[in-house]
């Protein structure tokens, strides 16, 4: 049967059982890890855990990637639509707070069905859809009624930027379009007595070496458009990895190779205080390191 992929704004239209997208992925699940995560924002992890699915291949492929090696398709493990649905019932059983798909938006139509027997089978745990924003409202319809929480990371408003860093000309409408029916289909964010989010929308911004203005203008857009009906979460934890796309566009983007300085993340912080924002999450501390990313060796898989 032939897979012909419009999934996301790329709109390549490959013949995914044939080849893969741009994605650089077929119509099988490919996971490279699905285990309880503990450094996502505290209404999300907790102190339980997120149950993180970690989905291969990227429709984005930022040149400053953390996860190339899972983005770029070089690693998998290949599973079943049954497989995923019994890996989510899984990561309940372990006491996972919510089920946070990673990198979701190329296995929408393999997602849906195995939420669809998951929760068939009890599953009862919130389900977040943390992705880069770079989404189609119409896919993201597909999934109306099982998303509890989305979690976009709108990465630019600065379209120069995301052309130069993903190749994503277009990306800011294309991410305030996608935010917009994320928020129009799970509403206002809604917590539970321990402070755990079980319906809403938290927009994340991962500050960028020299990037304070375009953080800036995603701040400001978030704050003019959703006020306190979303949450911001502001992350400095950029880290500078030794890929090989990163060092090639090193060359031409030198800041591209340090972490965010302490004073560029103050002065974003600095200028949300001024816009008296609430519903914020901030990171402390030296955030960029290695060793938040997890290891990718098939865990739970």
């Amino acid at each position: 049967m032939s897979y012909i992929c419009d999934l996301c704004p790329r709109q390549c239209n490959t013949d995914r059982s044939l080849r893969p997208g741009f994605c650089n992925e077929s119509e099988k699940i490919m996971l490279a890890r699905a285990a309880l995560h503990f450094f996502e924002e505290p209404s999300i992890s907790g102190t339980e855990g997120s149950g993180a699915v970690f989905f291969c291949g990227c429709n984005l492929k930022c040149v400053f990637c953390q996860n190339e090696k899972i983005s770029r398709g070089l690693i998998g493990k290949k599973v079943s639509v049954e497989e995923l649905a019994d890996i989510f019932l899984n990561l309940e059983s372990q006491g996972a707070n919510n089920i946070n798909l990673v990198t979701p938006s190329h296995y929408v139509y393999q997602i849906k069905d195995a939420l669809i027997r998951a929760k068939e089978k009890g599953l009862s745990i919130p389900i977040v859809y943390n992705s880069s924003a770079y989404e189609l409202p119409e896919t993201l319809c597909l999934l109306e009624g099982l998303i509890d929480i989305y979690l976009p990371d709108f990465k630019y408003m600065d379209e120069e930027l995301a052309v130069k860093y993903s190749n994503a000309p277009g990306y800011p409408e294309i991410a305030k379009k996608a935010i917009e029916e994320m928020v129009r289909q799970v509403g206002a964010p809604i917590f539970d007595e321990r402070g755990m989010m079980k319906k809403g929308v938290i927009v994340r911004h991962l500050l960028l070496p020299a990037g304070v203005k375009n953080a800036k203008s995603v701040v400001s857009y978030l704050n003019e458009t959703y006020h306190d009906s979303i949450y911001i979460s502001l992350m400095n934890q950029y880290t500078p990895m030794d890929t090989p796309s990163l060092k090639k566009a090193g060359e031409k983007y030198p800041d591209l190779l340090r972490k965010v300085t302490k004073r560029e993340y103050e002065r974003l912080l600095d200028f949300v205080l001024s816009l008296n924002i609430e519903n914020a999450y901030f990171q402390e501390g030296d955030t960029a390191s290695e060793s938040f990313i997890p290891d990718f060796d098939y865990t739970g898989l």
